[in-house]
């Protein structure tokens, strides 16, 4: 069986076989009403939006399910109403009243309610899982979320927040995957055990959005069916097929014989090949992504990695312009704060550069003196495994052994977040447009359970958090940006993290694929006006 025949239905039918996908053929065209999408797709955990926080499973919600409110897709600072048709600031500041679209449905034919709204944000919050913290910027708790959702009517509901932070920040923070609302009805019939459905959402989807999940198989295949009754409309497709493909190589191939219709995640050599041929578009945009390089100062294994000296040392122990221009063949360019360019409160000063000998001194005065061996965990994706080698050369030269811990996504996540590292190649993306989002990852940690990445590499400062909470409540734009640039400039001198490049987001489609559009941020996939 191959691509050619395979519609969604059929698709579904293979994956329940298992016969999903042997090896590549040569075909000459996929189906038109679909799509076939090669990527990675490994790092999947969950297609549940209030815990799915890996790469794909974000880049999917778009598709799955709607928010009230979402950024636009061609000026991301902008919020549209989606779910909410319109909304009213309440005057002192801490509320807002949404209403929700009229004749709104869910994939199910269940129509949306304001009991809906509530029951998603309570649930996420109440869940507790990984994007939970960005909710808990709006004070909300597990024991008092339900005082500050309040139901006015079926279509009208009132979210207020406790924290001191005002609504156009609230608004951002609703504008998030995690804020998605999905069908209590749906979720609440395949609950078990009082987990609000989560074990099913993790193979299964109850949103709104222009797709529904037919099939879900791990490490093969995620299968949307077009859901027409999507409050924005109908997709032009009837169906999607990301395909797990794991090798970059054979990503290349698939897209070049024309077995595939979008591939993502080629190296930097792939895309010069694929560059200028003949039935192929490179898509070049910007991405809010940041590429940096962590150590675990939580570390049972390696007590180095609680040294400053060598978060000093590794500043200046990369070749920052060499990965980005000759490695990377401008795929990224050199950025070393935490806010990515096109934020407020972006810093863009690059004051590090390779110094072998300057590393050198800051080892010795740092009681570093000789040879160490540290790991590095890395996504076994490119360009991570790249940079992560030619990171490995530069540390060997200042005595510093690299054993580079190659693993699938999904390993590397559970291992992250539960401190198992030593150090880690790793790269961030902001979770709303609000350079708070990454201020609250990188510069917020009180150790209070908050699992923030500052928490995950074990990194507790109590001051900083205090100054990164005063910048998110600062209702001064200007004041505010440059409180930012001064949290970045001490996370940039004294932290764990090395924030090494922001690259830009480079896909391959083939030339007869229009309408798919690729925003800043990595939610911002959309396939919902894509046609062939």
């Amino acid at each position: 069986m191959t691509i050619r025949f395979l519609t969604a239905t059929a698709l579904a039918g293979a994956i329940a076989l298992g016969g999903l996908f042997a090896a590549p053929s040569a075909i000459a065209a996929t189906p038109k009403d679909l799509l076939i999408v090669a990527q990675a797709i490994d790092d999947i955990v969950s297609l549940d939006p209030a815990e799915g926080f890996e790469l794909t499973s974000v880049q999917s919600f778009n598709s799955l399910y709607q928010r009230l409110i979402q950024s636009n897709p061609n000026e991301p600072t902008k919020l549209d109403p989606v779910l909410a048709e319109s909304w009213v600031v309440a005057p002192e500041g801490n509320a807002i009243t949404f209403k929700i679209r009229d004749g709104a449905t869910f994939s199910s034919g269940n129509p949306v309610r304001a009991d809906d709204v509530i029951y998603s944000l309570s649930r996420a919050v109440k869940l507790g899982k990984s994007p939970v913290f960005i909710l808990n910027e709006l004070g909300w708790t597990a024991d008092n979320v339900d005082g500050f959702l309040t139901k006015v009517d079926d279509s009208h509901v009132k979210v207020s927040w406790p924290a001191k932070v005002g609504p156009s920040f609230a608004l951002s923070i609703l504008s998030a995957p995690v804020a998605s609302i999905v069908d209590q009805k749906e979720t609440e019939a395949h609950a078990k055990d009082g987990d609000f459905g989560n074990a099913w959402l993790h193979t299964a989807s109850a949103g709104s959005g222009p797709f529904k999940i037919r099939a879900y198989q791990p490490h093969e295949a995620l299968v949307l069916d077009a859901n027409a009754s999507s409050p924005t409309g109908a997709p032009k497709l009837k169906g999607i097929i990301f395909k797990n493909v794991a090798d970059p190589a054979a990503r290349r191939l698939l897209i070049e014989q024309g077995d595939a219709d979008i591939a993502r995640d080629l190296g930097a050599d792939q895309i010069a090949a694929l560059t200028g041929k003949p039935g192929i578009n490179v898509l070049s945009a910007p991405s809010a992504e940041i590429d940096y390089l962590a150590f675990n100062v939580a570390s049972k294994d390696n007590p180095n990695s609680k040294n400053p000296a060598l978060w000093e040392a590794a500043r200046y122990l990369v070749d920052y312009e060499g990965i980005a221009k000759n490695l990377l063949k401008g795929q990224s360019a050199v950025h070393q704060g935490f806010i990515p360019k096109g934020f407020a409160g972006s810093l863009d000063d690059t004051p590090f550069h390779l110094d072998v000998e300057k590393a050198k001194g800051i080892l010795k005065a740092g009681g570093i003196d000789g040879g160490i061996t540290v790991k590095l965990d890395v996504i076994n994706q490119p360009p991570y495994t790249d940079i992560a080698q030619a990171i490995q050369a530069t540390f060997a030269e200042a005595g510093i052994k690299l054993e580079i811990q190659p693993s699938v996504a999904s390993q590397f996540y559970s291992k992250i977040r539960s401190q198992g590292h030593e150090a880690a190649l790793l790269f961030w993306i902001p979770d709303y447009f609000d350079p708070h989002s990454n201020a609250s990852a990188f510069a917020l940690n009180r150790d209070d359970g908050t699992k923030t990445v500052a928490w995950r590499n074990g990194w507790v400062i109590p001051e900083l958090s205090d100054k990164t909470q005063a910048a998110v409540e600062e209702q001064d734009a200007e004041k505010r940006a440059a409180d930012y640039k001064a949290i970045q400039l001490e996370v940039q001198q004294k932290s764990p993290f090395v924030v090494l490049l922001q690259p830009n987001n480079q896909i391959v489609l083939r030339d007869n694929v229009k309408g798919f559009i690729q925003g800043l941020n990595a939610d911002q996939v959309y396939f919902a006006g894509v046609e062939k």
